[in-house]
């Protein structure tokens, strides 16, 4: 007869909302086991944020190293060595484990870890078994708990055309053996960017295909506009609107390497191209971890997307089953991902009475130029609100001017009458950082007068988040320089 090891609670997958589901559950005290197929961590820290935003600091470092001449600094042309990035990754993620010890911090709150235990799948609603051992469970051994999380992740889409094979993921383009001297990239989401932008910098002449009208189509359009002529400026090709790619086709050599050739043929307007290029990745959308759990067995529906459907408390159709992270299809942010975790495994402990709100969500990526938002795009916002819209430029604020980053601007959203922030969008340098400012005053409930009465450091990045809200209190009347402005701020 097989052995059962009982727990209040199974978490399956050991990924940033595996992690904060197993650490909110065993703080409630529940008997909680995290159950990982490979290491604890997930794609955040091995295959994700962690080593493309390594890859991603490298690249602006080629960038500035590219300005020494003009600040009168004499270099010579950086050059970049492949392996020895590689090999500085794989530092930054041991360093990264060293520092923050997730399975130390887990055990010390009584989380039971069972890693590298291969794809678990579903029993029953109550039960799952595990492919393989480590930690000293037993090959199919069966785990059986009260409540399920079911926090496994995802995994990059494919598409069903002739050579299809000869693409990679974004994961093999972190992994190359060299830097390939041209790149198609398919797909322009937070990921494609980032590896167009990257690769970009390392030389790579890359070459970005998208199917949608344009690139970043979940940005403001604005955001998009401004970040396709930087690439463009920088050399990469941006086609939108391509019609669908026909075939992946395999001429010469092997692919990625020195003498490996391919083609890619798509459609556009009606007519056929093709695109040469050393490499294909492919970066068109994200897919659930789910098909292996055997979801029929524990009842669990998905949508038809294939993602597991999870109501408010991050619950599925089954009661004591809950999902949390990019297999509920949600957003695909590890922030987003953790506070998910730390919801379901609230409400699967203490009963459904939290339920989770999505609100404020500032994300943006790391490309050259950055870009980030948070709230509401320009078009969102006047479906409802009479909007007033504070935007400026990067060229006129002396901490841009000052390292040669002057491209891009912030724009501003607000409601005129009541001057409720709804939200911000930005491209240029430190724009992820800079957007967080915004999220946490709109999240304070800070109006656009507020935040420009703002004394922000002088000359930083975000002092232009100031300049933007002054920006709308100028197109409303409330100038600094009158008394209504003094009126507005309670001082009258």
């Amino acid at each position: 007869m097989t052995a059962v090891q009982p727990f209040d609670v199974i978490v399956l997958g050991g990924g940033p909302a595996g992690i904060a589901a197993a650490e909110r559950a065993a703080e409630l005290g529940a008997r909680t086991a995290l159950v990982t197929q490979d290491f604890v961590g997930g794609m955040a820290a091995h295959d994700g944020p962690i080593p493309v935003r390594t890859l991603a600091h490298a690249a602006r470092l080629v960038r500035e190293a590219q300005q020494l001449e003009r600040y009168g600094i004499a270099a010579a042309p950086p050059v970049v060595n492949y392996d020895r990035l590689l090999a500085r990754i794989r530092d930054v993620i041991y360093e990264f484990h060293q520092q923050v010890d997730l399975i130390g911090d887990l055990e010390e709150r009584g989380v039971t870890i069972v890693a590298q235990a291969g794809a678990a799948r579903f029993v029953d609603a109550h039960t799952v078994v595990t492919a393989r051992s480590r930690s000293g469970f037993a090959v199919g051994h069966h785990l059986t708990a009260d409540h399920i999380i079911i926090c496994t992740g995802g995994h990059s889409r494919t598409l069903s055309i002739p050579g299809f094979e000869h693409a990679v993921t974004h994961s093999d383009a972190w992994g190359l053996k060299a830097i390939p001297d041209s790149m198609v990239v398919l797909g322009s989401g937070a990921t494609g960017a980032q590896v167009a932008s990257i690769f970009n910098a390392f030389g790579t002449k890359v070459t970005m295909l998208e199917a949608a009208p344009r690139i970043l189509m979940t940005e403001d359009a604005e955001v998009a506009t401004a970040v396709k002529a930087a690439y463009e400026a920088n050399g990469v090709q941006v086609v939108e609107g391509i019609e669908g790619l026909t075939a992946i086709e395999q001429v010469d050599g092997e692919p990625e390497a020195a003498s490996g050739r391919l083609h890619v043929h798509y459609r556009l307007a009606g007519q056929n191209f093709t695109v040469e290029t050393a490499l294909v990745v492919m970066a068109i959308g994200w897919l659930a971890n789910a098909a292996g759990l055997n979801l029929p067995a524990a009842g669990v529906d998905t949508d038809t997307r294939g993602y597991i459907a999870v109501n408010e408390y991050m619950q599925t159709n089954v009661p004591h089953i809950f999902a949390a992270g990019d297999v509920n299809g949600r957003h695909m942010l590890v922030p987003v991902s953790s506070q998910e975790g730390y919801y379901a495994a609230t409400n699967a402990v203490k009963g459904c009475h939290a339920p989770i709100q999505y609100d404020l969500i500032p994300f943006g990526s790391f490309t050259n130029p950055e870009y980030a938002q948070v709230g509401l795009t320009e078009a969102a916002a006047r479906e409802k609100f009479d909007v007033v819209i504070g935007k400026i430029g990067f060229d006129r604020f002396p901490r841009s001017i000052i390292d040669g980053r002057t491209t891009g601007f912030c724009k501003l959203v607000a409601d005129r009458a009541s001057l409720q922030i709804l939200g911000c969008h930005l491209v240029g340098e430190r724009a992820v950082e800079t957007v967080q400012l915004v999220a946490a005053g709109m999240k304070a409930g800070l109006t656009v007068a507020q935040l420009a009465e703002l004394p922000l450091s002088f000359p930083t990045y975000v002092e232009i988040v100031g300049w933007a809200a002054y920006d709308i209190l100028q197109q409303v009347g409330l100038d600094r320089r009158g008394g209504q402005w003094v009126a507005h701020l309670g001082r009258g």
